[in-house]
Order: structure tokens, then C-alpha cells, then sequence
């Protein structure tokens, strides 16, 4: 899709500088070569050399008419996304990435392309027909070259649809239609953590939160008022690293200069955390946060020993008595790779049961839905292995001892930070007493618990 008023502001920017966009056909050949998706066994200086290595997914595409920049592009399920944004100023000398504000608008749109059509990747025609309804959804989603609704999944496909225009003009764009019923809301915080774990004095343990605010507003009107609060216990960590979606009228300034880049002073803004939004029609998230909590929720210790062709494994894990001993599930998973099938396992748990997977490469350590009430659970065992096949995973950064549990759980009704939603302090300017809905989550992501016997593949190391 080409935008011509688009490329006009683009001209008027950079005058005699101004690099005109190719033909379709043109700009697909130059990027692909860009991409190194074609002649990618020819040495090409400007493209392959040492000096010029991306670290973001913006490209300088080489055309006859001069080089385009910055072209936004990726690969993702074997289609390339890409678009090209407008840089609201000159060119030369090239701004910096963070002050161009039409690569994050792009990104958005890209990237709610990509959850329009990834659901269908394995069906071709029905990927065929999504790719054809995009044109219409685009006229909606960026009429103008501007992205007003980046939620393509939210948009209706039908072109009749599209002429209709609100007859309310206080309509917002990303109000696509207006709700008839008795008002709802629902809102669900979901924190995820990361961890990675070592038991080593040398190397520091890490761990990250990220929480997001998803919204469900079913209210009557065309642009309804409401007020959302996040709200943090006594001592709680504050939120920081906020983002919060167009549809959010206002927001206190310190909110969202709380970084987690700086560290945490007195005067840091720790709530609550107020969101006055004109909600769109659709599910939503108000916004996204970090925060630098004072511990993992699961502290463990992995120690695995290679005895002739048997391995000695033990893995104790701790649930932190601050956490919520309550969990949807919880399980540990011992991947071994490059290695054969296992032929003979030998184990003693202290709590909950081991289960092996079917293709004998992986054991599962099913902890359940509580810890005892020490809050300590064990696992120790001997492992032999078969000759391996090619069905058997393989990995190049675990080799040897190199090894790694994962954690997977979710625990309802808790976040690590404490932040909740307090139901009384919504607010909504509408007609009708709505029923409101909350709910809150936390979620594992990446917990790694690395072996302790062998040298991790990425390590933070003290200074001293």
C-alpha cells in the first residue's frame, strides 16, 4: 500500500535530498538482496562488511534513485513484513532511531499484520484470503498513512462496513463501533518473570517482571469516560518503564519517567497509578510496566555430575515465603541434549511426581498445585542413556555439562509486585451501574536454572 500525501511530506522534508520510492517490483528486488535473501553468496562491501553490522531490524534498501531510510522490515513464518515510515525531518545527517516516532506507529502495524495472518500460516488458502481482505483493513487501520488502529484482528473485513462513518463526530477512530447492553468491565494484570539462576559466588543471578493491564470495556456511548487505578501494597516495588496506550487522555508526567535504567531514590513515583482512557471496542492492553523486585518467586540450585556413560542429577528448589503457595501449576522440566534416549533413570523426589516424555529426552517433574509447608521440594536420580538418534534434540550452546531446568507455573490471583486493581476506584462517566471484573496473574517466562557443576553460556560477573 502506497500513501502519495505521504511522499509528498517526505519530499517537502528533504527538498533536493529526497530519495523517490521505487516501483513495487524495484523495491521487493532491492530489498530481498538487502536482506541477503538473494546472490547471499556474493560479497557485496556495502552490505556484508565487518563495519556495517544491524542490531535493529531497520535497513538502509540501496535503490537506483539513492539509498532508502529507515526501511522497517523482518521475517517472520516465512513472509517478510516491512514498511517504510516518514521521517518528520531532514535526512542528512541521519537522526537518531528513538527520535523517530513513525518507526514505533510502523512496528505497531507491522506487528498487528502479523497477528491478523499468523494464526493461518499452516492453511494457505486461508492465509491467501486474509491477504486479500488486508487492502480494505488497511483503509481503515491507516486511511491516510497514519495508523489510527494497529488491532487488525479487530477490524471488520467487509468493505460495506467501511463507508459507514460514526454519526457521532466525538467518536474516537479506534471506537470501530459502539456497545448496546448492560456496561462491563474486566481487567486482568499479568506479570511474567524471567530468571536466570547459577548458584555461584562469581556470577550474579538475574531476574525481570513485566506486567501488562488488559482491558475489556463493554459501554454504551460513543466516547465514554473512564478512570482506572493501579494500586501497590505498603514497601511494594514501584512500577516502572510504563507505556500506555493511545486511547489514555492523560497520565501524571512522573509516572512514566520512572525508569529502570536510573536507580530507585526516595522520590521515585510509587502510585497509584491513575489511567484516565476513552476504551476502544475491543480487548485492549492500557499499558505495559517493569519493576525491580527483591526476589525470585522460586529460588533452586541444579547440579548435574557425568559418572562414566551415567549422569548424577540433583535439583532443589525453594518457593519464597513472601509468594502465594498456591499455583495452577507448577513443573520443572530437565531437558538432555545431544545425547541418546534415556534408558534407565533411577530417582528419589522428596514431593509431587516424575514423569519422562515420550521421546525418553526429557523428564517432567510435576510439583503440582502447592509446595509442602517447608516450602523446600528435592529431586536426586541417576540417568543412563541409549544411542542417539536424530529424533533426540540437540543443542550447541548445551554441550557437556552445560544443562538447565526450567521452570513453568502460574500462580492466580497474585503478582510478584503486589499491584492490583482496586474495583471502587473505577470510574466510569456512563449511564447504567457496570459490573466490574478484576483479576490479576503471575505467569513464568524463561526461568532458567542453570547447572551449577559447569560453566553457564552467559554470565554477569562482579567487577571484582
Amino acid at each position: 500500500r502506497r500513501y502519495p500525501t505521504v511522499e509528498i511530506r517526505a519530499e517537502t522534508f528533504n527538498g533536493s535530498t529526497h530519495v523517490p520510492v521505487p516501483s513495487d517490483g524495484a523495491f521487493l528486488k532491492a530489498l530481498l538482496f538487502e536482506l541477503r535473501l538473494v546472490d547471499d553468496h556474493i560479497f557485496v562491501e556495502h552490505r556484508d562488511t565487518c563495519t556495517r553490522i544491524n542490531h535493529s531490524s531497520v535497513y538502509s534498501v540501496r535503490t537506483e534513485g539513492g539509498d532508502l531510510w529507515p526501511v522497517l522490515a523482518f521475517q517472520k513464518s516465512g513472509l517478510i513484513y516491512a514498511c517504510l515510515p516518514l521521517v518528520e525531518e531532514t535526512l542528512e545527517p541521519r537522526p537518531p532511531l528513538l527520535t523517530v516516532t513513525g518507526l514505533s506507529q510502523g512496528l505497531a502495524l507491522l506487528l498487528g499484520i502479523v497477528d491478523y495472518i499468523s494464526p493461518s500460516r499452516k492453511n494457505e488458502a486461508e492465509m491467501s484470503a486474509k491477504i486479500g481482505q488486508l487492502r480494505n483493513l488497511l483503509i481503515q487501520a491507516c486511511p491516510l498513512g497514519t495508523p489510527l488502529n494497529t488491532n487488525i484482528r479487530s477490524l471488520n473485513s467487509s468493505f460495506d462496513d467501511i463507508q459507514e462513518m460514526p454519526t457521532d463526530e466525538n467518536q474516537p477512530a479506534w471506537r470501530s463501533n459502539t456497545y448496546k447492553g448492560k456496561p462491563q468491565v474486566n481487567v486482568c494484570i499479568t506479570e511474567k518473570v524471567k530468571c536466570k539462576q547459577y548458584d555461584k559466588r562469581d556470577v550474579v543471578d538475574t531476574w525481570q517482571v513485566y506486567g501488562a493491564v488488559n482491558c475489556k470495556c463493554d459501554i454504551e456511548g460513543s466516547a465514554p469516560n473512564v478512570t482506572l487505578s493501579l494500586n501497590l501494597p505498603t514497601n511494594g516495588p514501584p512500577l516502572q518503564d510504563i507505556v500506555v496506550h493511545h486511547c489514555v487522555t492523560s497520565v501524571d508526567p512522573a509516572m512514566l519517567m520512572s525508569s529502570s535504567v536510573e536507580p530507585l531514590d526516595d522520590s521515585v513515583y510509587n502510585g497509584p497509578y491513575k489511567f484516565p482512557f476513552v476504551p476502544p471496542s475491543d480487548s485492549f492492553n492500557l499499558c505495559y510496566y517493569t519493576s525491580q523486585v527483591p526476589v525470585p518467586p522460586i529460588l533452586g540450585c541444579y547440579q548435574l555430575i557425568e559418572e562414566g556413560s551415567q549422569l548424577k542429577i540433583t535439583v532443589n528448589l525453594k518457593l519464597h515465603e513472601s509468594i502465594k503457595n498456591s499455583f495452577e501449576y507448577c513443573e520443572a522440566r530437565i531437558p538432555f541434549f545431544n545425547r541418546g534416549p534415556i534408558s534407565q533413570l533411577e530417582y528419589k523426589v522428596s514431593y509431587g511426581q516424575l514423569d519422562l516424555s515420550r521421546e525418553k529426552s526429557l523428564l517432567v517433574w510435576v510439583i503440582g498445585q502447592k509446595f509442602p509447608k517447608s516450602l523446600e521440594v528435592s529431586l536426586t536420580g541417576i540417568v543412563s542413556f541409549g544411542t542417539a538418534g536424530k529424533e533426540h534434540p540437540t543443542d550447541y550452546v548445551c554441550t557437556g555439562n552445560t544443562a538447565y531446568v526450567k521452570l513453568y507455573f502460574r500462580i492466580p490471583d497474585f503478582t510478584l509486585t503486589g499491584c492490583y486493581v482496586d474495583q471502587h476506584s473505577i470510574q466510569i462517566f456512563a449511564p447504567g451501574k457496570p459490573k466490574i471484573t478484576a483479576s490479576r496473574e503471575l505467569i513464568s517466562s524463561d526461568y532458567y536454572i542453570w547447572n551449577s557443576k559447569a560453566p553457564a553460556p552467559m554470565v554477569y560477573k562482579t567487577l571484582f
